[in-house]
């Protein structure tokens, strides 16, 4: 009788986790008011310095959002994904740049905060010395802009350069022989997006004009703002420049958010997944 009490309680206890889990995402959606905070969103990841070691942050950083989307319920999706080198350690295989679909409400509201410069210390997989490395990654979040942006931001067919490619795997393995993938180029700002997820070329290339429209309503928003710096006197950073996070795994183990403050010695959990004090936090700080 005493056991099957045990077993109840613990039962109530889950229940309850869960429920709590359900109130604290909805209480935190009241914070997410901007103007496309409910849209679903494209998350790319870029390596910066550092070779195969920030081609493997890449990799790490991909697994980190897709644990994370997986555990609110977002469904993902690789676009695109550009392999670095191979013959790493344990078969590792970098990536020089992904971006993936994230279908679901509140998407951007909960990622936009992501974007930014990720740095990496640890001793390097890919070094016989076993040598301390840093190593940099980009992350930019778009939000899935509204089919009537198109009316507000125009752009000409001649200011567009599209090429059309075979979409490949790690190793050169082609996912089919046609050049289905496609790689758009907005000439005027050199703004690129590519897509090679789907089957018919006239749907990569969809896509990838839909990630078009999103960088350049940003890129319009981001020259509102500095407008706004510059009669307020306040200096404007690049962006690349603009380090928000720090992931230590040696000679300690540390996460910290240079925004916020916030930091944890579970490195292993927020590699995992684990983002919700970060992305709490961000937002909340900014209203």
């Amino acid at each position: 009788m005493e056991e099957l009490n045990k077993l109840e309680v613990k039962g109530i206890e889950k229940k309850i986790e869960f429920f709590v889990k359900i109130i604290k995402d909805e209480e935190f959606k009241t914070f997410l008011s901007g103007k496309y905070d409910r849209a679903s969103a494209t998350l790319s990841i870029y390596a910066g310095a550092g070779g195969q070691d920030s081609q493997d942050w890449v990799t790490m950083l991909l697994r980190m959002y897709e644990r994370f989307c997986q555990s609110k319920g977002f469904k993902t999706k690789v676009l695109h994904q550009s392999f670095g080198e191979g013959g790493g350690p344990e078969g590792r295989i970098g990536t020089k740049s992904v971006t993936i679909e994230i279908q679901g409400i509140y998407a951007y509201g909960f990622l936009k905060k992501e974007s930014g410069v990720h740095r990496l210390v640890r001793i390097s997989p890919f070094s016989p010395q076993k040598l301390r490395h840093t190593s940099f990654a980009l992350v930019e979040v778009l939000p899935e802009i509204e089919k009537d942006i198109e009316k507000e931001i125009k752009i000409k067919p001649e200011d567009l350069k599209m090429d059309f490619y075979r979409a490949s795997g790690p190793g050169g393995q082609y996912v089919n022989r046609r050049e289905t993938a496609v790689r758009i180029t907005h000439l005027p700002t050199g703004i690129v997006a590519s897509c090679q997820s789907e089957r018919l070329q006239g749907q990569n290339r969809e896509r990838a004009m839909k990630m078009i429209y999103s960088k350049l309503y940003q890129l319009k928003e981001k020259e509102q703002q500095k407008e706004i710096s510059k009669i307020k006197g306040k200096a404007v950073s690049a962006s690349w420049g603009n380090q928000i996070r720090s992931y230590v795994l040696h000679p300690y183990k540390l996460v910290k958010d240079l925004r916020t403050n916030i930091e944890t010695s579970n490195t292993e959990g927020v590699l995992d997944g684990n983002l919700d004090q970060f992305v709490e936090e961000e937002i909340k700080s900014k209203l």
